[in-house]
């Protein structure tokens, strides 16, 4: 893997251990040459992610909508950042800079992301793994409701387990 597409939030959350992993993430990525590839924010975790990767010496390449750099929330320090223009834009070229993807904690739009890309491998319209950081059981309601999908018959066993 040579590049990870990390969704997170843009804020911090109030258990700083979600901070800490997503610290240790980043310089993990940075020190073993895995380009992060986010959302190119400088705000949040999205900004503890990025900076923990430059301090490692890796690169980061941010992608973020015009309309999000003219609120100055980009990343000033980053190797690469692509200005696109909208957040589909912005999902789909995180997409193809991934090898795979990363979900660490974060909000509406962290799940959004994932929930997309999910839905795109199921789809077949790519291969790439999607995972989940479970920092401390955010993700465990998730996944009792992903749980509760293959209960109800809306998603196949093989389906949940990708």
């Amino acid at each position: 893997m040579r590049s990870l597409t990390v969704f997170t939030g843009s804020s911090h959350g109030h258990d700083p251990a979600h901070a800490r992993a997503v610290r240790r993430l980043g310089a993990l990525l940075g020190r073993r040459g895995i380009t992060v590839v986010y959302g190119g924010g400088n705000v949040g975790l999205m900004g503890v992610l990025a900076d923990a990767a430059l301090g490692a010496g890796g690169e980061v390449h941010g992608v973020m909508p015009q309309g999000l750099v003219d609120r100055e929330i980009a990343h000033p320090g980053l190797t690469r950042l692509d200005v696109v223009a909208d957040m589909h834009e912005r999902k789909r070229r995180m997409a193809e800079l991934g090898d795979g993807f990363l979900a660490m904690p974060g909000g509406a739009g962290t799940l959004e992301e994932l929930f997309e890309v999910w839905t795109w491998q199921h789809l077949g319209l790519h291969r790439k793994p999607v995972a989940l950081f479970d920092v401390g059981g955010f993700w465990q309601p998730l996944l009792a409701m992903v749980d509760h999908m293959v209960e109800a018959g809306f998603l196949t066993p093989p389906r949940r387990e990708r």
